[in-house]
């Protein structure tokens, strides 16, 4: 049997401690066997009973010549250098959205993966959701006929009891609310259905919280092949989740019946060319683990990465006009 890939988690924060915690069940076929924090108290005691090593130098993951990849969870602005170095250096790379902040950052960390020749894997579990993947399966197939419109939100208020210095409420990192949070995962969706984006126009407000760069955005996608996407996003509401889609042969409502880090299923509202509007419930699944199994299977050659890196910095492309327009209240192009 093929031995797993070894994988560096760099950052044991909240959702690194998500990654680590649901690769228990993909042993297998990848598996944690350093951690790089800066808190390397915090992440020794997190790890007790695991034989991981821990350390707080970046330069650990990639200069150890038993890791094959590393898997990135460190704040957004550091994505970009992080990406580049490790392919430089040989690695493998998974890396949490946003792969950069502009898309010169995008490409140029997308461009270091195909020179190096290794694979880029993206934080993007939306698409490994089972609902999801029948979405996209059906548009792909025609299903759907052409896709006109999405409507999308993904909203939380977690945020809120962070502490004001915490790095994921600072504009530098996480620009226009929560659209690097959770808006660009249904930013990742749109463009696999509608392709490029050519403009957008954006509001961003502060309507019930006092947070650096805003708790409620909406963006209006206008993308270069026809079609539109309003994505919206609040760090200051209870948590929801929906994505629809709406072509000239059917439409699909997704909706999450819990949170990501802890998936409790979804309900699915759908309904085609002269047929009743049906609704049905898919049961829970871990999209996070499959995205990162996926990844492994690409590392080791037995399976494709779905995420391309043209689809990636598409995405980044669009956040990057999101958060302009989210300072100017202008039209701005992609």
């Amino acid at each position: 049997m093929t031995s797993p890939v070894r994988v560096a988690l760099v950052g044991l924060g909240w959702w690194g401690r998500k990654m680590l915690t649901v690769l228990d069940a993909a042993s297998d076929e990848i598996a944690v066997v350093r951690i790089v924090e800066t808190d390397v108290e915090a992440a020794t005691q997190f790890t007790s009973g695991r034989a991981i090593l821990v350390s707080d130098r970046f330069a650990d993951a990639i200069e150890d010549a038993d890791i094959d990849a590393v898997v990135i969870a460190t704040p957004h602005s550091f994505h970009e250098e992080q990406v580049i170095a490790a392919a430089l250096a040989g690695k493998h790379v998974f890396c949490e959205k946003p792969l950069a902040l502009t898309s010169a950052g995008a490409r140029a960390a997308a461009g270091a993966c195909e020179e190096a020749g290794v694979v880029l894997g993206m934080g993007h579990e939306r698409r490994f959701e089972p609902p999801v993947r029948d979405l996209l399966e059906s548009a792909a197939n025609g299903k759907l006929g052409r896709i006109q419109q999405i409507e999308a939100n993904f909203s939380h208020d977690r945020f809120l009891k962070l502490d004001q210095n915490n790095w994921r409420l600072k504009k530098e990192q996480a620009p226009a609310a929560g659209m690097t949070a959770t808006g660009i995962h249904l930013l990742d969706l749109s463009t696999v259905l509608l392709g490029r984006a050519e403009s957008v126009w954006c509001v961003c407000e502060n309507l019930s919280s006092e947070l650096p760069a805003g708790d409620t955005v909406g963006a209006l996608v206008k993308f270069a092949g026809g079609g539109t996407a309003y994505v919206s996003a609040s760090l200051a509401n209870p948590f929801i989740s929906r994505f629809a889609v709406f072509g000239s042969r059917g439409w699909v409502d997704i909706r999450d019946k819990a949170h990501v880090e802890a998936p409790d299923g979804w309900i699915v509202t759908s309904s085609f060319s002269d047929g009743p509007i049906e609704v049905s419930e898919v049961g829970p699944a871990e999209p996070v683990r499959d995205n990162l199994v996926r990844f492994a299977r690409a590392v080791r050659g037995t399976d494709d990465y779905p995420v391309t890196p043209g689809q990636m910095i598409d995405n980044i492309g669009l956040l990057e006009a999101i958060s302009k327009s989210a300072v100017s209240g202008q039209i701005e192009a992609v």
